[in-house]
């Protein structure tokens, strides 16, 4: 109100209130945000410590410095607290499921663009593009998310960066399935399996990804003889990547709901409920390392859940279906 002498907040003394009660009513939004006012050494090295423990909170809770920190930064230490923030936003989105996450990656990754564009850091600036179409796709934005897509190919193939290509051609192909342009699609995937061997990345990730993109669409398109061979080939990768990381990763889940849904197709009613039955359990097992994934496994639980009513009744599956819902309970509690 006009004329209202405004009182810092005496924490983090970056927000002002008209009084006690405005205070507490914002406070629930605030907190998140609110640390002390320290020296910026002092910032840099705590959200430092954070983004290596993976404490996302930890480092969004410094937010509100943020600005400051790039200020006294050159464009690499501008790369490395953005990036920072990124990361956080990122794991806080896998967590929470939060939409506001994926808004603030898109601004944080555009500022990422220009600089390592001025640093000639071309495939960083690829992968950077890549995250910001990831994110105006998820937010249902898919012309934007095509334009970031393309973006990041044609710098891709520039520059010669398989990985960067890889990811793009994903990327376009899953917007080709939203939009129903089934054949388009399948032909992305497949030329994103085939590139996999070639990138200067990490091949494994980018076949798996590869193969978990176009299994699912070959599930859509009822592409049975050609998904055959991909089921066993995507649940080993699967496996490898757990068994590398030392904890589950949420592709062994998808290669289950995969081959489930595989063998419902073929018209084995019993072969799906037994796939699906192995992803409960494996749901069970690692229920704490599934709930730190929550936001990333949700549209995937969703998937099985549907899944789950077409099996035949025949096979006993009430009991399954009740297994099924007793544990997402649990792992939304």
């Amino acid at each position: 109100p006009t004329g209202v002498d405004l009182k810092r907040c005496a924490r983090c003394r970056q927000v002002f209130y008209c009084g006690a009660e405005c205070q507490k009513a914002a406070w629930k939004g605030h907190k998140k945000t609110c640390a002390p006012r320290l020296p910026l050494e002092q910032v840099f090295d705590i959200v430092s410590a954070a983004h290596d423990a993976d404490d996302w909170r930890g480092v969004i809770k410094w937010e509100g410095r943020m600005e400051e920190l790039l200020k006294r930064q050159t464009d690499a230490g501008c790369n490395w607290t953005l990036s920072a923030f990124v990361k956080a936003k990122e794991l806080g989105r896998e967590s929470t499921g939060s939409s506001e996450h994926a808004r603030s990656v898109i601004q944080l990754e555009e500022r990422r663009v220009e600089i390592l564009g001025k640093m000639q850091h071309f495939r960083d600036q690829g992968g950077a593009l890549c995250t910001i179409a990831d994110r105006f796709f998820l937010l249902g934005r898919t012309r934007d998310a095509a334009t970031y897509f393309n973006r990041a190919r044609d710098l891709g193939a520039a520059h010669g960066f398989f990985s960067i290509e890889c990811r793009a051609c994903l990327g376009l192909a899953s917007l080709a399935m939203f939009e129903e342009r089934h054949e388009e699609a399948l032909e992305l995937y497949r030329n994103a399996l085939a590139a996999a061997p070639l990138n200067e990345e990490d091949t494994t990730s980018y076949e798996r990804t590869a193969l978990n993109h176009l299994t699912r669409a070959l599930v859509v398109t009822h592409g049975l003889d050609e998904l055959e061979p991909l089921v066993p080939r995507y649940r080993d990768a699967a496996k490898a990547e757990t068994r590398r990381r030392g904890c589950l990763c949420y592709d062994e889940l998808q290669s289950l709901l995969s081959a489930a849904q595989f063998h419902e197709a073929r018209g084995c009613p019993q072969e799906a409920e037994r796939e699906v039955r192995a992803l409960l359990d494996l749901l069970r097992e690692n229920r704490a390392r599934v709930q730190d994934m929550l936001g990333v496994c949700q549209p995937m639980l969703s998937e099985a859940s549907g899944q789950l009513q077409i099996l035949d009744p025949e096979t006993g599956n009430q009991e399954l279906i009740e297994s099924w819902a007793l544990e997402l309970a649990k792992l939304r509690s």
